[in-house]
């Protein structure tokens, strides 16, 4: 099975946001794939504490991802990025189990 992983601007990027917060010891962020979006599925991103069982624990450069396992299915073999563009600054997901996403990147469909 191919890992998931964390590009080198993503990880900087967690780890920043991450030392920011008032209180970052054991803060990680958990990266979901839920149902919906205009394409079927689509990514949450959000600043957790706690690791769920079953979570698979990503780490690189001092940033920790959280990933459950229905998650990690249909993330297996892709890269959490962070872009920084003068359109906007966002992390993405380069998921090669994507059959097509939509425009901003935040939903994909499977094939």
């Amino acid at each position: 099975m191919a890992d998931f992983s964390i590009s080198g601007a993503a990880a900087a990027r967690i780890a920043d946001i991450i030392s920011q917060q008032s209180e970052p010891d054991g803060m990680a962020l958990r990266v979901s794939v839920l149902a919906g979006g205009c394409n079927g599925f689509q990514y949450q991103f959000k600043l957790v504490r706690e690791k769920k069982a079953g979570d698979h624990l990503i780490e690189k450069d001092g940033a920790r991802v959280f990933i459950d396992p229905v998650s990690f299915d249909l993330l297996e073999g892709a890269e959490l990025d962070f872009i920084d563009k003068l359109m906007g600054a966002h992390f993405t997901v380069n998921n090669p189990n994507a059959a097509s996403s939509c425009g901003c990147g935040s939903s994909f469909s499977l094939a």
